[in-house]
């Protein structure tokens, strides 16, 4: 076969397609609203870059869907935002959201193109990691500039390379527990970050969400999330290290209806699943056994909070659903 772009889109390519457009149309109905709202002339062409970028990618999806014959997906649209109303954020907060958005952007890229083959398709995922990757880079150099920028913790250099000889090094629920590696400060950092922002996004979604079940989910989100930056920055403040600080000030107090709830729960669901997948590698890349369990016993807890939101969203007919493969049992009984 001569023209390659003529193959079958696999499964990955169509995930990884049908994810991105679902991804772009939320992107697009919030950076919308932050572009309509945004005082800081510095902050305001990085939100035009990240609204930009999602416009052009769901016009390259839809003629790629269209070619292939592929139900274009509904995302969200213009009925999902109300762009006039008053803000929700301050533009720090949103400069921080959009960093944490490119980090997302680009993991999820990452993983596309160590799945995917179809040129065309390789060459979508190619562009917008490159994307994300200025997104990220416009975001840090202004947060950098403005002196809003938190980063890790210091450490000492080390005086020389070692190697483990002692099987105390995995220990720490007996005895003396060995200081945390470079690696293990970064994931509870990173943690301890995330779940700061998530708390502080959940927290002005259940100010202007519309359905009294949706608030009762965010609101207890807010308190999980509360509850996990307390457990991650109790463990650096044991090393004596600081904790990064929280975002609940960058709230405003309105409660006029800017997002769908129908946005907001396909928002924090998102958010929700790439936490669970943070509390995995973290858990992965910490060989001290109270850090590993710590993550083991949190990743249930998230979970749950997880599928109690895909149940509201079910409920109210808001969960589009994504490419599935057929059911030949069915097929077979005819049904």
């Amino acid at each position: 076969m001569k023209n390659k772009e003529k193959i079958r889109l696999t499964a990955a390519e169509m995930s990884t397609l049908w994810t991105q457009y679902i991804n772009d149309t939320v992107s697009i109905c919030v950076n919308s609203h932050f572009l309509e709202k945004v005082k800081d002339e510095e902050v305001r062409p990085v939100i035009e870059f990240a609204l930009n970028t999602s416009k052009e990618n769901i016009k390259i999806l839809q003629d790629l869907f269209t070619n292939e014959n592929f139900p274009v997906p509904i995302g969200f649209t213009e009925q999902d935002v109300n762009p006039s109303a008053p803000r929700l954020f301050s533009d720090t907060f949103v400069l921080m959201y959009l960093r944490n958005m490119s980090i997302l952007a680009m993991a999820a890229s990452g993983m596309a193109l160590g799945v995917i083959t179809r040129p065309d398709v390789v060459t979508f995922h190619k562009n917008v990691l490159q994307s994300s990757v200025s997104l990220q880079d416009q975001t840090r150099e202004l947060m950098l500039k403005q002196g809003t920028y938190i980063r890790p913790p210091y450490i000492s250099l080390p005086d020389q390379v070692d190697f483990v000889d002692k099987q105390p090094f995995l220990f720490g629920f007996i005895g003396e527990k060995r200081p945390l590696t470079s690696i293990e400060i970064t994931h509870v950092f990173i943690n301890i970050q995330t779940n700061a922002i998530g708390k502080a996004l959940i927290t002005g979604f259940g100010q202007i969400a519309q359905n009294k079940e949706v608030k009762q989910f965010l609101l207890r989100g807010k308190q999980i999330a509360q509850k996990h930056v307390d457990i991650f920055s109790k463990i650096l403040k044991e090393e004596d290290l600081p904790a990064p600080m929280q975002w609940d000030t960058a709230i405003t107090d309105t409660t006029v209806p800017i997002f769908s709830d129908k946005l907001i729960m396909f928002h924090i669901s998102a958010m929700i699943a790439a936490g669970v997948g943070n509390y995995g590698a973290a858990m992965g890349a910490s060989p001290r056994k109270d850090l590993g369990l710590k993550y083991a016993s949190l990743i249930p807890e998230i979970a749950l909070y997880a599928e109690d939101g895909a149940n509201i969203m079910i409920k109210h007919s808001w969960l589009e659903e994504p490419p599935q493969t057929d059911d030949r049992n069915s097929l077979i009984k005819g049904e």
